[in-house]
């Protein structure tokens, strides 16, 4: 199997950017709704939403493989929000599961004519 680095990098940074835009496009209404804060966070959530839904037509395949393997690194990044947003410590249960979810994305990733092919 030749894995290009590169290609896997790009993947990656991708579904991370993906993540991010997401995450944000449900904080903000969060805020609003749950704390208060004001009603011009909407524009931000709909500019994230419509991030990420541009970021999801740039993924390599459009299938249910392609967003299984984001699925994985989704978790990994609300993961990396609730320990440096929302100030919460990882247990070692968070930490175990994120791993355990990583590894399954990189099989899939990974797999001979799978993502990346």
């Amino acid at each position: 199997m030749d894995i290009q680095v590169t290609k896997v990098l790009t993947t990656f940074c991708l579904f991370l950017l993906t993540a991010l835009a997401e995450i944000l496009g449900c904080y903000f209404p969060y805020l609003i709704l749950n704390q208060g804060r004001s009603h011009w966070l909407w524009v931000p959530t709909a500019l994230s939403l419509a991030v990420f839904v541009w970021l999801l037509t740039l993924h390599p395949a459009a299938s249910g493989r392609i967003y299984a393997a984001y699925g994985g690194v989704y978790v990994l990044s609300a993961l990396l929000w609730l320990r440096f947003v929302d100030q919460v410590s990882l247990s070692r249960w968070d930490l175990v599961g994120g791993m355990v979810v990583l590894i399954g994305a990189t099989i899939i990733i990974l797999q001979p004519q799978g993502l990346l092919r």
